[in-house]
Formats: C-alpha cells, structure tokens, sequence
C-alpha cells in the first residue's frame, strides 16, 4: 500500500508541473500533503514538514545571499568583460553560443558546487541569449548536462556517498570513471553543438557590436530575432521559455536599426546596437560598449576590487573554511558595502534582485515538504525495497549493468543519500555473489547523475530554472531526453573500458 501510495505521489507530481496544471511551488506543498493524508499520516505530518523544511533551510540561505552577491558582481560590471569577449569569439552565432555555454559550465563545475556553476555560467551567458533571443531552455539544457557530468568528481558529492556506503576508497571509484567521463563531456559537446545548429537555423547569425554590418538569413519566412535589449526590438510578442519570436504583422525596426525583408532575411546595424548595454568602462577604441550591467550602477573602478574578492569567496568555498550560507551572507555583506556604500543605493539593489531570489527561496522551503513527507513517511524506503524485490534472479550476474541502469531512476525518485546508503549496499551485496566488486557497483551507482540534477528533490536547479526564467516542468520535458542519453553513453563507455564489468567473473 504504501509502495503504491509513494509512487501515485510521484507521478501525480510530475504529471501536474508537466502539464503544468499547476506551478511548481504550489505542487511540492499540495501534493505530498495530499497523499500524506490519505496514507493516514495526518497526525504526524506537521514534524515531518518541519524537519525536511529544516534540512533544506541552509541551502536556501545560501542561495539567497548567493543570488544577491552575484547580482551584486552583475550590477558592478564584474562579468562585462567576459561577455566582450564571448561576443568576439562567437560572431553572433548561435551554435558557438551554445557549444561556448556547454564548455564554460564544464570549466565552473570543477569545483563540484552546481550552484555556483550555474550562477556563474548564467550570468555571463544569460545577456547573449536574450539579446539574439535564443531559447532560453537550451541554456538550461547544457549548462545541467554538464554539471550532470561533472557531478561524479568526489569533492561533488555522489561519488564520496558510494564510497562511504561500500566502505571503498573514493579513488577506486573515481579513477577508474575519468576515460568515461571524458567520453560523455565529448557527448555533451556534440548535444550543444546539435542545439546550436538548430538555433542557428531558427536565428541565423548576427552582427553585433564592433562587427561588420551583416545580413542573417534563415529558413522560416518570418524573421524571429528578437534581442532583449531595445535597441534591437520588432513588434511582436516572445515565448519567454523557448525565445520564439512572433513578430507583429508589417513589423517595423524601432530607430531604423532592423529591417525586416519579405524574404525572411534581417539586416541589423551593428553601430546601433548595444548603446544602452555598457558598463561605462569600455576603455573606447574599437572595443564594443556593451556588457551585463547598467551605465548607473556599474563601478569600473572597483571590477579588479570584485574580482579578487570573488576569487577569495571561490577559494573558501573550495577549501570549505565556513559553512557555505556564512560564506555567502558575509561576502554579500561586502560586496554591497564596497560598491554602493549609500544606504539607498544598497537598498535600492537588493529591491532590483528580490524579484529573483524569492521565487528561488520559495521553491527550496516548499520542496522541503515534499522531502519531508516523502522521507518521514517512509515512502522512499518503500520505493527502494520494490525496485530491489522487482530484479529477477537471472539479473545478478549482470548487477553492475543493472545497477548502472537503476541509478538513472532512482536518482531522480529519491534523493541520493537514500539512493546511496539505502539501496546500493544493497545491490553491491547481491552482486558480490557473481564476483562483481564493491568498488565496481559503486562505479556503476553514479551513472545516473546526469538525471539525478533534474529531480525535483535538487535544490540548485530551481536556481537554474530561476536564473534561466523558465518553468520547471519546461526544462524536464526539454532536458530529460538528453540528460538519459548522457547517462547512458557514459555507461556503455565504462563497459567499454572495462571499469564496470557487463558480466560477474563468478557468473
């Protein structure tokens, strides 16, 4: 009944945001209270709310001060250099936008802290999106892939629960992994760069400042650049998720800067774009005036002061000197104090960043109800026990595969301290019976990441979906398809390493 009960509560969940019969947030609070009370587990529940409530309410200060330092950085004009030079290296297409994006969030994602990864990434690539109105969703896509990919290093996490549970050294695990690794990053890659053609496709190319004047011809007849800034605004409305742009009939360009051609062929003035994106420190020359921050609030002066502060906030972060909510709340402290000392322009900033960070912070508390209840009435446990019960006999001598193959849906049902301390002992016991060892399970056991970071129980990617501004039920449907596809390349390339054995010796 209660195995019944736990998955009814999963599919109804995600078939609600899915369809998006209702938002995210009102869905993690509804929804396991609902089915709590038909379990009977009305007198109890209040406790179980709490706790899981208190069990994520340090994640969701750290990432509400880690929301306000970066936009803090953003408004100072910390990363307006980084997206001069994205700009340059990427001649307004789409594809090396995409490919760019992938390769940067890889690079962040060294540090084994997706949030950080994905502040970071977001911000210095969020601006080229919008300003080529470029789906929104792709962004999302690939910056998840590859923090999917690099969340197997054993300072991310999942990799040191294996070995803790198994009682193996992190380095039998890991070691072994880097060649597959390496395969599904190249995989992750080759996803961005299909994404980007298909972007390309639907946007063509586009000059931007500091390029020659150009023409962006594509496919479809209706034009569909459609930049975030005004200096490049048709009429028309945009898709927010997807950046489709629907353009008004006998659209004109405002300030004759864009012209729309029957054709389906747009010719943008690249002297005219971007006016308004500077940071004001733009140095002249030919360099392109345009940046992440606003002329009002951008502080050139003090962008070397911002920047070895946040390197000193990544350093600690890495070397894991004070809990990371400290961490941020002191930085943020500083960082606001040294780029707007006035207590109007400080209070001025934090009101321009709540509008992100409450949407963010409300989806953190209401997915601790939904942890709470799922843990606090054992439904994670029943879960676990049917999925164990449910592999045959004739399976064990392949349990690495199948344990490989269990990781991509167990990830994601349930969170991975229950995954790794409940369910792959378990496995790893059965399995040692056909001669398959610990360390091999245990590498099998976190093939399953690349979809584990879609799971509603994630914290950080309602931070991605936050700072993406797109719905969460969007970015599954888009994302799932090929975060599966990543898990499974990575898996058949350590079968084909030989890390993780396709059949026991002992079989």
């Amino acid at each position: 009944m209660l195995t019944i009960l736990a998955y009814s509560m999963i599919v109804v969940f995600m078939f609600l945001i899915m369809t998006k019969r209702l938002p995210a947030l009102v869905a993690l609070i509804v929804v396991p209270i609902a089915f709590g009370l038909i379990g009977g587990f009305g007198a109890g529940l209040g406790p179980m709310m709490l706790e899981g409530i208190r069990s994520l309410a340090p994640t969701g200060v750290m990432l509400m001060f880690a929301i306000l330092y970066f936009g803090i950085m953003i408004d100072a004009g910390l990363f307006d250099p980084i997206v001069r030079v994205i700009l340059k290296l990427v001649q307004g297409d789409p594809m090396k936008i995409v490919v760019g994006t992938a390769a940067l969030a890889m690079f962040i994602s060294l540090d084994g802290d997706g949030a950080t990864t994905y502040m970071i990434t977001v911000s210095a690539m969020l601006p080229l999106y919008m300003r080529l109105g470029m789906s929104r969703l792709v962004m999302a896509c690939v910056i998840m892939l590859a923090g999917g990919v690099f969340n197997i290093l054993p300072w991310g996490g999942p990799t040191a629960r294996a070995a803790t549970a198994l009682g193996v050294d992190v380095s039998d695990i890991f070691v072994p992994m880097i060649p597959a690794m390496a395969v599904t990053a190249v995989w992750v890659l080759f996803v961005a760069y299909m994404l980007g053609m298909k972007e390309r496709k639907r946007l063509g190319t586009v000059s931007l400042p500091g390029q020659a004047k150009a023409e962006v011809r594509k496919a479809a007849p209706a034009p569909v650049l459609q930049p975030a800034f005004n200096e490049l605004a048709v009429a028309g409305s945009m898709n927010g998720t997807t950046g489709q742009w629907s353009p008004a009939p006998a659209a004109a360009a405002r300030e004759g800067n864009v012209h729309a051609f029957a054709a389906g062929r747009i010719e943008a003035d690249a002297g005219s774009v971007g006016a308004s994106g500077g940071s004001g420190n733009s140095g002249g020359g030919d360099e392109p005036p345009v940046g992440v921050s606003s002329p009002d609030t951008a502080r050139p002066k003090l962008i070397w002061v911002n920047f070895l502060l946040t390197v000193a906030l990544l350093v600690l972060l890495v070397l894991g000197a004070l809990p990371l909510p400290v961490l941020f709340m002191i930085f943020f402290a500083i960082a606001i104090t040294v780029n707007y000392p006035g207590l109007e322009a400080q209070k001025a900033r934090i009101e321009a960043h709540a509008a992100n960070v409450l949407p963010v912070v409300s989806l953190i508390f209401a997915a601790g109800i939904f942890v709470g209840i799922l843990q606090g009435t054992k439904m994670v446990d029943a879960i676990a026990l049917s999925v164990i019960a449910a592999v045959p006999d004739w399976m064990g001598p392949y349990m690495a595969i199948v344990t490989g193959l269990l990781s991509i849906p167990f990830t994601f049902f349930i969170s991975n301290d229950a995954f790794y301390f409940g369910v792959v002992p378990v496995l790893a016991k059965a399995a040692e019976v056909y001669g398959i060892t610990a360390a091999e399970i245990g590498r099998a056991s976190v093939i399953g990441q690349p979809v584990h970071l879609l799971s509603p129980l994630v914290a950080s990617t309602y931070l991605l979906v936050g700072m993406c501004k797109v719905e969460f039920g969007d970015h599954q449907r888009y994302t799932l398809i090929w975060s599966i596809s990543a898990s499974l390349v990575m898996l058949v390339a350590a079968v084909i390493f030989g890390v993780v054995p396709l059949m026991g010796s002992g079989a």
